[in-house]
């Protein structure tokens, strides 16, 4: 349990640290497009922008971080709980609020410091109340319906997203924190991984499920970076990828809390997605990214030396 608990905060610093990198990368990208008119009629970025924001060194770095936290994150799945090994990766919202204080700009209101408060209060409580795994073992046909819902959320989520534009910053983070929650519920039940077997784990539609996922979960919290406030999207994304994959766990894959421990379990965990909600509310701008100074997607308010309060967050 230790093991698997400090796996998972790994992964969630690895995670949190390359969230607020792409963020940067990804919102210089979109200030130049922007300002050369690259931009979809609704006011999105173009696929073009979202393309050269993945090449900044930044988004880079980033991306490479990410790609360790699903390492470290994928063990962590087949070691806790889904409950508790998403949650507590999901607390990379706590490192992502403090690291866009530095990197960003941005100063954090009273509420979204006491937002993160609970967050981290809760992860306490599931991590005190959290017992065994389930056994992850379940029928094939299971594994097909997974990469038919991971195609479905991506493609069909990726056409929504684009067709709504800037106004779809909340449901693209939401929409990828889905995407990374069915690529956790893959991982816990991928077929020939222990023992190892190449010739059944290249048969398993889940290994491809994870790939779907994935593949557009990032490229949708790409867009949500790119569009929206970096907190508010990420907040979504936790929220995607908590609560859909810690039930799943309970009711389908057997997963427990320790005997007597349900409620403080239950507590927590609805302790954490409300802990998320609140930053995401808090943290979301009073204007769209679209009616920023200069229209320019993803731009950062600019506080007034008079302000008598800190500006919000995005």
């Amino acid at each position: 349990m230790l093991i698997g608990l400090l796996t998972a905060v790994a992964a969630s610093i690895c995670y949190g640290t390359g969230s607020v990198l792409q963020a940067v990368g990804s919102r210089k990208s979109a200030r130049r497009e922007a300002a050369a008119g690259q931009v979809t009629e609704h006011g999105g970025p173009s696929l073009s922008s979202t393309a050269k924001a993945a090449m900044t060194w930044e988004f880079v770095v980033g991306t490479i971080l990410d790609f360790v936290g699903f390492g470290l994150g994928a063990l962590a799945a087949r070691m806790l709980p889904l409950f508790l090994s998403q949650t507590v990766i999901s607390a990379n919202l706590v490192i992502t609020a403090v690291l866009s204080v530095r990197l960003l700009g941005i100063r954090l209101t009273r509420a979204e410091w006491t937002s993160i408060g609970v967050v981290c209060s809760a992860l306490v409580l599931l991590a005190s109340a959290a017992g065994p795994e389930g056994s992850g073992h379940t029928p094939v046909s299971t594994h097909w319906w997974l990469l038919a819902i991971a195609l479905l959320l991506m493609v069909g989520g990726t056409v929504v997203v684009r067709l709504l534009g800037a106004r779809a910053a909340i449901l693209a983070g939401l929409l990828s924190g889905l995407g990374f929650g069915a690529l956790g519920v893959g991982v816990r039940v991928l077929n020939g991984v222990d023992p190892f077997d190449l010739g059944v784990l290249l048969a398993d539609p889940v290994l491809y499920a994870i790939l779907v996922a994935g593949v557009g979960g990032m490229y949708l919290h790409t867009v949500a970076l790119q569009i929206g406030s970096v907190n508010g999207a990420t907040a979504a994304l936790v929220v995607g990828e908590t609560v859909l994959p810690g039930m799943i766990g309970v009711w389908w894959l057997g997963d427990a809390s320790r005997p007597g421990f349900a409620w403080l379990a239950v507590a927590g965990f609805l302790l954490a997605v409300a802990g998320a909600v609140a930053v995401a509310w808090f943290g979301a701008p009073e204007d769209g990214p679209g009616d920023a100074p200069g229209g320019t997607p993803g731009a950062e308010p600019a506080a007034r030396e008079d302000a008598p309060e800190p500006v919000r967050l995005g």
